[in-house]
Formats: structure tokens, C-alpha cells, sequence
């Protein structure tokens, strides 16, 4: 069977037989939240009184635990994980690759007897030890230099995950090298935690909160996918390798009737969605909102806020449920930020703010944001960080894949502002100038002009969806993180420089203090000179305006369009600073991420490049050779029948010329894109390699993408081995 028969096997199959939903329980929400989690109230249950309360504090407080209480602990955690069925246990870590990783262990443990006891000590909780060579580490690892530990996270709760009809324990963890240097994301994001807790805490100090113990970040990420049927995904060698497609003609229709964001959501996905969000709950993961997207086949789910590790941790695992679900559901969850060109790619909003340890939103402005000097010392932080420090924000959300969303006018451009909103602008101009005018923070209902419905009450800013940094009332949206991506690197980076930028406004309002000045001038001083100094950095106005472009370089804001160009920055001294300030990361840990982001953004163009060479002359070009011949077999055919006289052209004769036009730029591309890579093989250094891949190898994957886009709205149908993104998109 051809590839093209087999196409028209599965459209047809898709017409005719759709697969069966499968048929799972579906209990209430209240019996099944936190149903495979190691809670509070298992704790509660099945540690001494004693054991529980120290480990409440470790979560709680940060404070480290006793190797006697893990060893009390980890057996609480495997007799329950037992009962409920589990064999093994691992330790769960999230390395340099962007996924996580797993090296599962069983209980059992043999006797000298022979027989076998089922063992989980506080020893294997606290501590294991997978093969550090074989993930990247950026240089701090040789090859030959095996040795790395995962060390128990136990702020985020250890859990129980179904695979294979198989129960495991997975414990949250964090990976370190042999030397005690951080291979992974997790590392770094609770000492950037920890710095901007410190610092936060020196602000409350200073307005004379002695109460607060710890500021944690919130996060609540928004998560968009793709979800299309397997089947049809199964003839797609492009999307199964490199999650996304690099042909594809756009289908006659798209999103451009702007018909199915929040559209009436289809049985089959509503099913997906209901155990999915089941799935999420059972694992404490408070999943909230589901809508359509609005691309075609375009998806969106979103969890509550969170403390920000597990926000991070959950939004990992929402990537396997998703995945996980939608193979049961005869369907595959695309998460690659640009799977179809044409239409909207997908990214995460990454909804950020601080909450103190009596739970106040420290970015809430309250009614009288004017008089309200603590959050005005907040928001400058923020407007510190975004201006001063963008550098490493802007690296934290860089990727391949991302490259192809940032600036698309469907995701934030790559220059990073803040969007405040006019009301809160005038409130800052107003507080720098002395002022206390209401007037600057109008909050208003509107009517909706019908009888039955009574007024409705107006935000005191709108949403500005092209902004890569939004104000939303309470928090900060960062637009700019991938769909695929791990929102631990931007995250790393956003508490990093909010916490630099906390240390500098401190460090001026603690001086002031010294010097006898009233809290309050301390204040309108030094907030004065920050707001004036960062202000630049606030535009309200549309992100994709082309004028918005001049305006930003007249203002000196970066527009690092692409990863490489952001990533070469990432060892600058000013960069470094951000990170090794608070100990966040060491020179050699940020030059080791330097080398794994380049050598990632290499291989995935190269994975891409082999991907057209093969699709592109094993598929592709037998196809339009084929169909050439048949043109010229017809031309042939009816070369002595008559043209009538008021015909201007033969259109076998026009259809042979355009085939045999986009057939032969396609045979000399492949050709000249072979010859590239093979001489890019050569180069030393990964910035240089990277660089000569953005510069030469995409050039030419968009140059050969053109003809092929162009030789499938040419060919007959029937003969198109790859699914179409009509077929793809609408089911």
C-alpha cells in the first residue's frame, strides 16, 4: 500500500468509523483532589505527631530534615504506595534536556534467606544516583565522569503515577554533579526562591512588617496544545521527530473566520478534557479552565495559582497527562510551539506574582494604590527587573521551537515591555509628583443597556494581549514562554531579577532610613528616581506595531529576534550578576547552560535539516516525478488534437511547466541544503555553529518548504502521500 492509499485508507476510516471513546470513572472532583498525592492529611494519619509537624516545617519554612525523620517518613510513603499497588519508586528530576527523567527502583530488597521484604529507607528517599554523563551538563560533566545524585525535594509532594498498568512512586527531586554543581532546572528555582523571599523580607522590614517569615512566588501557567488524530499523525515522519511540520500548504480554511476560540467544544475533546482535568485533581494539580483556542484544533487548559516549585512541577506533569490522555484517546497532543504554519502557535502564560506567609498578594494595589507605598515599592521592583535586567528574561524563554512563535503577531514580539494600563501610569506620575489624586484610579461600572441585567463592574485596566509583560490587576502575565518549554528557566530568571532589583531599592530606602529621613519622604524619593529611571520600559500601546519597533530602539530596549542572538549574551558580566549575585547560579553553571542551549538549538535545526533531505527526496520528489511524467505522457497524448483558436495556452502544457518549475528548485535546494550542512560539520565552537545554522541552514528549510508547499496544491490529491493540514486540523 502507497503512502498516498494509506492517507485515503485513514480520511476515510475517519469519515466512516471513528474510533470509540473510551469509558473511565468520572467521580466528583471533591473525592478525587489529591487522591495520589502523599498530602497533609496522609501526614497527618500515618507520621507521629511529632515527625508530621517537623516535616511541615521543612515545607513550610524551609528547614531541613533529620535523616531519623526520612527514615520514619519514607516508610509512611512506601506502605501507603504498596497499598495502593506500587512496585517501584524513583526519583523524579528535571535535567538540562527541558523534559524530566526517571530511573525506577522496586521495593524489593532479598534476604539472606532468600526470601524478599519490601524496603524504602530514608536513605533512598533523601538520596540516588542516576548516570550524570549521559544527560547534557554543558562541560561540568565528562563523558567518562559518570557520578550525579537526585537529592528529595520535599516542598513538593511525592506522588503515585499509572503506566503500563503500573503503579510508581515518584519522588520530586533535584539533580547535582558529583562537584555539588546543579544539572537541572529545579536547582537553580528554589535558590532564586530563596533570594527573592530574602529580599522581599528586607522591604516588609523596612515598612516594619516583623510578622512575615518567607515571600514565596506565585505561578499559574496557561497551557495551549494541539491535539490532531494519531492516525493521521502516523504518516507524519515531521511531526513525530520534530513536533511540528515542515510542509505543509495552509488549508482553504483557517482561523480566519475566528470561529472556534471559545467555540462550543466538541463531545470527543470535552471527553478528553474531563479525564484529563480527573487525572490532574487526583494529583493535587488544580486544574480550573478549558476552552478552545483559537486556532483550529487548538486547546487551552489552566491551573489555579500556585507556590511557584509546584507550578513548576505541575505544569510538567500536565505535559505527560496530556500526552498520555490523548494516546488513549486515539488522538496525540502536539506541544511544539509552531506544529502548522499559518495559524497561531502555542505558548504558556506565565502568571506571576508574591504572596507573604500570611497570604497577601504583594502585587495587589488595593483600593488607594496612591497611599499605598508598599506596593508602589513592588511594582518598581518589577519595572527594575523588565528594564534593567531583561537580558536574562529574555534568555529564559529562548528555544528553537520558540523562535518560530515570539513576534508572529499571535505571541508577544521579541522586545520585552510592561504594560501597565493609562490609570496605573497616572497613578505613578502622580505619586512622583506628590500627589494623592482618586482621580487617578477611576474604577467605574458599565450598563449594559438592558433591563433585566444589572450593571456590571469595569476593571481598572484593560488586557493588552500583544504585551510580553502584562499587568492584570494583581499579578504579572509573561506572555513570552514557550507551549513546549519548562517554565523553571524563565521563572529562574524572573525571581532572579526582581530579586536584584529588591536588593537595589532596599539597599537606597535602608540607607535613607539611617540618615533620620521619614519612611514615607525615604519612599517618594527613591521611588521617584526608579520610576523616572524605568518607566521607558512601559508602553501601552500595540506590540506589533511596526512603530512600536523604532520606539523601542529610540528608548534602548533589546530586540534579540532569535535565540541565538540572546543566548550569546548569557555569560555577560551584567548577565552573570543577576544569577551570582544571590547564588543562584556560579559562572560555571551559567556558561554550562550557555553550551547546552546552543547545542540544543544546533541539533534540533539539524534534526529538522535530515527531515526535509529524507521527506524531501524520498517522498516528496518520487511524487512529483511521478505526476511530471504523467504530464508529460498527457502532453504527448494530446500534442496533435486542436487548440481551439481562442485558447491562449495549453493547460497540460501550463500544469507540466509549473510542476517541472517547483520540481527542479526543489531537486537543486536539497542539493545545495546538503552541501551547507555537510560544511557547517567543520565548525568549532556552538555559538558559531548555532549562528551558521540560523543563518544558512533555515534560510534554505524555508527556500525548499516553498516549493513543496507549492508542488502539493499542484498535485493530484490523490497521489499526496503526507496528510494534509485540512485533514490534520479538522476532524
Amino acid at each position: 500500500m502507497t503512502a498516498s492509499t494509506t492517507r485515503f485508507s485513514v480520511r476515510s476510516s475517519l469519515a466512516t468509523s471513528p474510533p470509540a471513546l473510551p469509558v473511565f470513572d468520572n467521580p466528583p472532583p471533591s473525592e478525587l483532589f489529591g487522591r495520589d498525592i502523599f498530602s497533609f492529611k496522609l501526614m497527618r494519619e500515618r507520621l507521629p505527631k511529632s515527625v508530621y509537624e517537623r516535616l511541615q516545617a521543612t515545607i513550610e519554612n524551609d528547614n531541613p530534615i533529620s535523616p531519623s525523620d526520612a527514615d520514619v517518613i519514607a516508610s509512611a510513603m512506601k506502605d501507603w504506595a504498596i497499598e495502593r499497588g506500587a512496585t517501584h519508586f524513583t526519583h523524579w528530576f528535571q535535567p538540562l534536556t527541558g523534559v524530566t527523567a526517571e530511573k525506577h527502583d522496586a521495593f524489593l530488597t532479598p534476604t539472606s534467606s532468600g526470601d524478599i521484604v519490601n524496603e524504602f529507607s530514608g536513605k533512598m528517599l533523601i538520596k540516588g544516583e542516576p548516570d550524570a554523563s549521559s544527560f547534557p551538563s554543558g562541560g561540568i560533566r565528562s563523558t567518562f565522569e559518570a557520578r550525579g545524585y537526585t537529592a528529595w525535594d520535599p516542598t513538593s509532594p511525592v506522588f503515585l503515577l499509572k503506566s503500563g498498568g503500573r503503579l510508581t512512586l515518584y519522588v520530586p527531586s533535584i539533580f547535582l554533579s558529583h562537584t555539588g554543581e546543579a544539572l537541572d532546572a529545579k536547582t537553580p528555582l528554589l535558590r532564586s526562591q530563596e533570594a527573592v523571599s530574602r529580599q522581599a523580607i528586607r522591604i516588609l522590614r523596612f515598612f516594619g512588617n516583623d510578622r512575615v517569615t518567607r515571600v514565596r512566588a506565585m505561578v499559574g501557567p496557561e497551557q495551549e496544545y494541539f491535539l490532531v488524530d494519531r492516525r493521521l499523525y502516523s504518516l507524519r515522519p515531521d511531526l513525530i521527530m520534530a513536533g511540528r511540520t515542515v510542509f505543509g500548504a495552509p488549508s482553504p480554511k483557517g482561523q480566519e473566520l475566528e470561529d472556534h476560540y471559545f467555540g462550543a467544544i466538541s463531545p470527543k475533546i470535552l471527553a478528553f478534557m474531563t479525564e484529563v482535568e480527573n487525572r490532574l485533581w487526583a494529583l493535587g494539580i488544580p486544574a480550573r479552565t478549558r476552552h478552545n483556542e483559537v486556532a483550529p484544533a487548538q486547546f487551552e487548559l489552566a491551573p489555579l495559582y500556585e507556590q511557584i516549585n509546584l507550578a513548576v512541577d505541575h505544569n510538567m506533569l500536565l505535559l505527560k497527562v496530556l500526552r498520555d490522555t490523548a494516546a488513549e484517546f486515539g488522538l496525540t497532543c502536539l506541544l511544539h510551539e509552531k506544529p502548522f504554519i499559518g495559524i497561531n502557535g502555542s505558548g504558556k502564560h506565565n502568571n506571576w506574582s508574591l504572596c507573604d506567609s500570611e497570604g497577601n498578594n504583594l502585587m495587589d494595589p488595593g483600593p488607594t494604590p496612591w497611599n499605598n507605598p508598599q506596593f508602589m515599592v513592588f511594582l518598581a521592583a518589577v519595572l527594575r527587573a523588565v528594564h534593567k535586567y531583561s537580558l536574562p528574561l529574555r534568555i529564559g524563554v529562548t528555544g528553537a521551537g520558540n523562535d518560530h512563535r515570539l513576534g508572529a503577531n499571535e505571541a508577544p514580539p521579541a522586545i520585552l515591555s510592561v504594560f501597565l494600563g493609562d490609570q496605573l501610569a497616572d497613578v505613578i506620575k502622580a505619586y512622583s509628583e506628590g500627589k494623592s489624586d482618586a482621580e487617578t484610579w477611576r474604577v467605574s461600572n458599565m450598563t449594559p443597556g438592558v433591563s433585566a441585567l444589572a450593571p456590571l463592574a469595569r476593571d481598572i485596566t484593560d488586557r493588552n494581549r500583544t504585551s510580553p509583560f502584562a499587568f492584570t490587576g494583581n499579578k504579572f502575565e509573561f506572555r513570552a514562554v514557550g507551549s513546549s518549554q519548562s517554565i523553571a528557566p524563565a521563572n529562574i530568571a524572573l525571581n532572579s531579577s526582581v530579586a536584584c532589583a529588591l536588593d537595589d531599592i532596599a539597599t537606597e530606602l535602608e540607607k535613607d532610613a539611617s540618615t533620620g529621613l521619614d519612611r514615607l519622604q525615604a519612599c517618594r524619593r527613591v521611588l521617584t528616581k526608579f520610576f523616572e529611571q524605568h518607566l521607558p520600559v512601559v508602553f501601552n500601546g500595540n506590540n506589533y506595531s511596526p512603530e512600536w519597533e523604532e520606539e523601542a530602539k529610540k528608548r534602548g530596549l533589546w530586540n534579540l529576534k532569535d535565540s541565538v542572538a540572546a543566548l550569546a549574551h548569557y555569560t555577560d558580566p551584567e548577565v552573570q550578576d543577576v544569577f551570582t549575585r544571590h547564588g543562584i547560579l556560579s559562572e560555571r553553571e551559567i556558561e554550562a547552560r550557555q553550551e547546552v542551549l546552543l547545542e540544543n538549538y544546533i541539533r534540533v535545526v539539524h534534526v529538522e535539516v535530515k527531515l526535509v533531505q529524507t521527506l524531501g527526496r524520498s517522498t516528496v520528489l518520487p511524487v512529483a516525478l511521478s505526476e511530471l511524467k504523467k504530464a508529460a505522457d498527457l502532453i504527448n497524448a494530446v500534442k496533435n488534437l486542436p487548440k481551439p483558436p481562442d485558447a491562449p495556452a495549453k493547460p497540460e502544457e501550463l500544469y507540466y511547466n509549473g510542476l517541472y518549475t517547483h520540481t527542479s528548485k526543489l531537486t537543486v535546494l536539497l542539493d545545495e541544503l546538503d552541501a551547507t550542512r555537510i560544511k557547517l560539520e567543520n565548525l568549532e565552537g556552538a555559538l558559531t555553529q548555532a549562528e551558521a545554522a540560523r543563518d544558512q541552514l533555515l534560510p534554505l528549510l524555508l527556500k525548499i518548504r516553498t516549493e513543496v508547499d507549492a508542488l502539493e496544491l499542484l498535485i493530484d490529491d490523490g497521489a499526496w502521500p503526507l496528510p494534509k493540514y485540512g485533514e490534520l486540523l479538522w476532524q
